[in-house]
């Protein structure tokens, strides 16, 4: 059964790392094919170029980067804001096509006030000092998540319950909980400054609706999440922003099941034909 979309002003993913064993291309199709947005904005870490392979890149990946672009064959706005996995394409920021675009970063206006949009890792110390570091976290963070769904997929064989390690990590070791209130901390302190009503960004895969307040001012922090553990995005819709979590949408479930194509693999050849026939049908 089909459901109706849902009319959406305003959508914000980020952290989605196609391209990884953790990424849930599956889910995030079907999410984007509940909602009728007018625009979205992808805000860093779309693709992971960092751990990019082209022994790894599934059909389910390619068709979100399908779906992306028959969105804005039909004139949705899409905005593609850089990230740190995506750094290669920084290269090509101010670049326009229809009506798609690359971008550091984005002010939008929305009901007379203004939203400050980033990735975030502007304000990550180990990406400006330790790159390499960093990098070497992000290829453990996927193995973490490989090794997280194969005990996961025992659990719920044998009725247990789904957990996350990297969650666990997060919210038990003091440093990582530090890291994120100071994240938090920073984006708000520099967008009070600027006079700015939302601050939103991705980058720490935590999702986030929330008024922090100074004795210079008060701004709405918001940030994404992600698509390799919570499976969430930013709305905006009459008026407000809403963080949209894909477990607990009841709606989707009825939706017409999607193919399970996350193993199917494409080989170099068709990688390369699907991406080049993507950019021409766009391009004309």
């Amino acid at each position: 059964m089909r459901v109706k979309k849902r009319p959406v002003e305003v959508v914000v993913i980020s952290d989605v790392h196609l391209g990884t064993y953790g990424c849930h291309a599956k889910e995030l199709l079907r999410y984007l094919k509940s909602i009728k947005p007018k625009k979205i904005i992808l805000n860093g870490d779309i693709i992971d170029i960092w751990q990019f392979s082209k022994s790894y890149w599934p059909k389910a990946h390619m068709q979100v980067v399908k779906y992306l672009s028959g969105l804005i064959a039909k004139g949705v706005k899409v905005q593609y804001i850089t990230g740190n996995h995506d750094e290669m394409l920084r290269k090509f920021v101010g670049f326009k096509l229809s009506s798609f675009s690359i971008q550091n970063k984005l002010l939008l206006e929305l009901d007379g006030r203004r939203a400050w949009i980033f990735h975030g890792d502007v304000f990550d110390v180990t990406m400006q000092h330790s790159k390499w570091l960093a990098k070497l976290g992000a290829v453990g963070y996927d193995l973490l998540i490989l090794i997280n769904r194969f005990v996961n997929f025992f659990s719920v064989k044998f009725n247990g319950n789904k957990i996350s390690f990297s969650k666990s990590v997060k919210n038990r070791v003091k440093s990582a909980v530090a890291f994120i209130n100071n994240f938090e901390q920073t984006c708000a302190d520099i967008a009070i400054d600027n006079g700015y009503d939302y601050v939103i960004c991705g980058h720490i895969h935590q999702p986030e609706i929330k008024n922090i307040t100074t004795q210079h001012g008060s701004v709405t922090y918001l940030n994404s999440g992600d698509w390799i553990e919570n499976l969430t995005a930013l709305e905006y819709y009459q008026g407000e922003w809403h963080l949209y979590r894909y477990h607990e949408d009841l709606t989707i479930t009825h939706q017409e099941e999607l193919p399970d194509t996350t193993s199917e693999i494409l080989n170099d050849q068709e990688l390369m034909q699907n991406l080049m026939q993507e950019f021409k049908l766009r391009s004309t």
